[in-house]
């Protein structure tokens, strides 16, 4: 007897077929279980749906294999998958495989049995208990109490050095400690904070449950790691899973506690193929776990700066908020928040890198032991190499956008699309030798610094150690693998006086010697055409102030200085106040009456083309019957226009957004309009269009 199953399997983009195929099988098979079947020519991994199959009167191809050892994936796991498919306007298989580690989807049955085969892990004993935790402080308490006793979800508002680490970490004990097979998630935002938390989760938690039971996923991990952390967390032996975006599809049977450290930041919204985002998902995934198993599973942001959703959700209930809001304003230990100092760089010389006043700062700051970080958001030498006698400028021939000059390998390098160069001997236009850098970047920063603080001596300090010492943290500097953990490592042990860096240095981080923070030229995001510039900006200097001063038994009154064109700005009056709370109505008041998120709801489909004219006619031609769609009543659709960079490794690129009042009406909208952008592309007769895609509430506009 031959029974018929669905199976959900990753189809080739834009293919029009985004449900279930339908197979045939020699047994039956639950919903989650994980086959291999034909498709076209070759085999490819598949999950076993809940849909009823949909045999058209043709032969059904057999499954070729079942993948056994392996529990069925579960019924909120499926559910969730399918949720993030509709909402993000993805195919089912797209999102369902992409959710899965690369290696398993790429092992046959007979590889499989193999691995099984293995001699496997013993797991560790639970080693001998350490130092006891630290004492819960009141505002600790008392959010520790409201997560204990209410169903959340949370939003715990606190400070840089308040110790929501620590509250992180009660809320996981205690989660483990009321089910013995309870799970928890807890999700940061970048590979570079994973290691740092993993340390901390792996100190409090081994001495319990042995070190096996935590684990990490991200994708600066080999494929054998990513499978052995996925099949930890899926058969329940990982009590604890440390990850970015991606391990919010973690399959995690005794899910109770979610925890999304920084949720404000950007990096939780994919940017490719299914553009998710991972905080969005983690809230709706704890009330899926919670209905399917019956038992609580909390779900807790965390951030000094919240996004601006965030903190519009956490508003009273009465007034419609859905979040309970847990306030932490005070920092671990009696340490202080940096007094905030701007310089006024009108005031100041033309072409000054760094004023005078903040390089004093910085002097009296090393000579006392401290140490000072100077924040710029641009690596590189400089962003543009430029000709003094013609217009030539560094331009990359296959983007809309300039090349980067490095000085350290004398190269030009583009940061979209990667082309790099050597530096040439002379202008390619006019030939001249003059080729000079135009701005600055950290490189530059890090040089200047140098030059600066040659010949003075660090006082107290022999030899070698005489010298001040600078260290550059950015993408270049830490490409090879270990490099990252080397340099911060040499912060942490005080061999660094002034340390210089781009946003990766602004995260998260606990150096106890930094005292004086300095962001060097933040101007940029004050008059952007992004509407979340202003938020975003906010958010990287309160975290970039949060590095100053975390250690109060140094007794150092700490520092964040910023240079600025604009010090009168409402941006840094609130900044200097360190009150997100008025900068974040403020924000919130003005895009209610511009009628932007969270007061309505976007969307940006987006179209790549061999030209600028074919991208732009593609969605023109979809969106000419957009009126005549479901719901299209309480949409506007606004023209086609370039992205901001439009050329990309020789791509033209062009987006239309898409927005509502309801975000139910643009569901319906953007459900119904895929067909038509699929026969728009198909039929529309619009030459050298490449790709088209969907990105449902945008951080980019």
């Amino acid at each position: 007897m031959l029974f018929t199953v669905s199976v959900v399997v990753q189809l080739p983009a834009h293919s029009a077929l985004a449900g279930p195929l339908s197979y045939s099988s020699e047994q039956a098979l639950a919903p989650g279980t994980l086959v291999r079947v034909p498709l076209g020519r070759r085999e490819t991994l598949g999950v076993v749906w809940d849909a009823a199959p949909q045999p058209d009167g043709a032969q059904l191809k057999p499954v070729a294999s079942v993948l056994e050892g392996i529990a069925p994936l579960d019924a909120a796991w499926r559910h969730l998958v399918g949720f993030a498919a509709g909402y993000y306007q993805r195919a089912l298989g797209e999102v369902a495989l992409a959710a899965l580690p690369p290696q398993l989807r790429e092992l046959d049955a007979a590889q499989w049995q193999r691995r099984l085969q293995r001699k496997s892990r013993k797991a560790e004993a639970a080693t001998e208990a350490e130092a006891p935790p630290p004492q819960p402080t009141e505002e600790q308490k008392q959010a520790l109490s409201r997560i204990r006793s209410e169903e959340g979800p949370f939003l715990l508002y606190g400070s840089t050095g308040s110790g929501k680490t620590e509250v992180y970490l009660r809320a996981v004990q205690e989660a483990l400690a009321a089910d013995p097979h309870g799970q928890a998630l807890v999700m940061v935002p970048e590979i570079n904070l994973t290691p740092q938390l993993e340390e901390r989760f792996v100190a409090r938690f081994a001495p319990a449950f042995g070190r096996h039971a935590l684990v990490s996923m991200h994708s600066g991990m080999t494929p054998a790691q990513r499978l052995a952390s996925w099949l930890a967390a899926h058969q329940g032996s990982a009590r604890i899973v440390l990850g970015t975006r991606m391990a919010v599809f973690a399959s995690m049977p005794g899910l109770r506690l979610i925890v999304v450290d920084e949720e404000h930041d950007p990096s939780y919204k994919q940017q490719e193929g299914a553009r998710y985002s991972a905080r969005d998902l983690a809230i709706y995934r704890g009330r899926l776990e919670s209905r399917h198993s019956g038992q609580p599973c909390r779900v807790l942001l965390g951030s000094a700066t919240p996004s601006l959703e965030s903190w519009h959700h956490s508003r009273p209930a009465a007034e419609g908020g859905k979040y309970q809001r847990l306030a932490m304003p005070s920092r671990v230990g009696a340490g202080r928040l940096p007094a905030v100092r701007l310089v006024d760089m009108g005031q100041q010389p033309r072409n000054t890198q760094l004023a005078p006043q903040l390089m004093a700062a910085i002097g009296a700051r090393i000579a006392r032991g401290e140490q000072a970080m100077l924040l710029l958001n641009r690596r590189g030498y400089a962003p543009v190499l430029a000709c003094g006698s013609c217009e030539w400028k560094s331009a990359c021939p296959h983007c809309s956008a300039y090349r980067v000059f490095h000085k350290i390998d004398r190269s030009l390098r583009c940061h979209h699309c990667g082309f790099a160069e050597r530096v040439p001997r002379a202008c390619p236009e006019c030939g001249d030798v003059d080729l000079a850098p135009v701005g600055r970047g950290t490189e530059r920063l890090e040089e200047h610094l140098a030059q600066l603080f040659e010949g003075i001596e660090r006082p107290g300090a022999e030899g070698e150690d005489r010298r001040v010492r600078v260290l550059r943290i950015d993408a270049d500097s830490t490409r090879h693998k270990g490099a990252l953990e080397e340099q911060l490592a040499q912060v942490h042990a005080g061999a660094v006086d002034v340390l210089v860096g781009t946003q990766m240095i602004a995260k998260g981080h606990d150096f106890r010697r930094i005292t004086l923070v300095a962001a060097v030229n933040p101007d940029g995001a004050l008059f952007s055409s992004d509407f979340r510039a202003p938020e975003r900006l906010f958010a990287l200097l309160m975290q970039a102030a949060g590095r100053a001063g975390r250690d109060a038994s140094q007794g150092a009154v700490s520092e964040m200085w910023i240079q600025t064109a604009h010090p009168q700005h409402a941006l840094f009056a609130a900044l200097r106040r360190h009150d997100y709370p008025a900068f974040a109505n403020d924000q919130l008041a003005e895009r209610m009456q511009a009628c932007m998120p969270p007061f309505s709801f976007q969307a940006l489909v987006r179209a790549d083309a061999r030209t600028q004219q074919a991208a732009q006619a593609f969605l023109t031609q979809a969106a000419s019957t957009a009126s005549e769609l479901p719901g299209a009543d309480q949409i506007v659709v606004y023209p086609a226009v370039p992205t901001a960079i439009q050329r990309v490794a020789n791509v033209e690129r062009a987006q239309m957004l898409v927005e509502s009042a309801s975000r139910g009406a643009l569901q319906q909208f953007l459900a119904a309009w895929q067909a038509v952008l699929h026969s728009t592309r198909r039929d529309g007769g619009i030459e050298g269009v490449l790709r088209w895609a969907i990105d449902v509430d945008p951080l980019m506009v």
